[in-house]
């Protein structure tokens, strides 16, 4: 297996923190894991104990994978490579702005996006042509017509979230 490719997928997947972890040695890890995180054998006793923990728990990620899983993840990584350092910045941040939402809004986004692809290719490129081809004014429709089928509470969070993205 392509060790950039191993390396760059595990980077790109272990976006959660860890708090509070101890250090553990090269001999501690697992045989799998030492096979996954080969890349990293050289350096390990100097990584942080939160880096090491991320890369253990990407490394049984990965292992849990089935190759079908595997080979998405790979070109994952390989569209993530040829992005910009810019695009891969605003991908962190809202990234990070995903995690930060209410795990109900989570769920919704991830339903929606569930819901989008399992729409047949043809039809999600209409979608996408259609809203490309919007003049601003008609994308502010679209949005305003959403906002008026939330909650008064979903508008509020609505709000302080865009408050919170202007102020950043």
């Amino acid at each position: 297996m392509n060790k950039q490719i191993v390396f760059g997928m595990l980077l790109t997947t272990l976006l959660i923190t860890a708090q509070g972890v101890s250090a553990m040695t090269w001999q501690e890890l697992s045989t799998e894991e030492q096979r996954v995180l080969k890349p990293f054998e050289k350096q390990w006793a100097s990584l942080p104990a939160e880096r090491q923990d991320r890369l253990r728990k990407g490394a049984q990620r990965w292992q849990a994978m089935s190759p079908a899983q595997r080979q998405q993840a790979k070109q994952r990584h390989q569209q993530w490579q040829t992005l910009q350092p810019e695009q891969r910045d605003e991908l962190r941040k809202r990234f990070q702005e995903f995690r930060d939402l209410p795990e109900e809004e989570r769920a919704a986004l991830r339903n929606r996006f569930e819901w989008f692809n399992k729409l047949p290719p043809e039809q999600r490129d209409a979608l996408r042509d259609k809203w490309r081809s919007m003049t601003p004014e008609q994308r502010q429709q679209v949005r305003q017509r959403v906002i008026r089928r939330m909650t008064p509470q979903q508008r509020q969070q609505l709000q302080q979230r865009y408050q919170q993205r202007q102020r950043r």
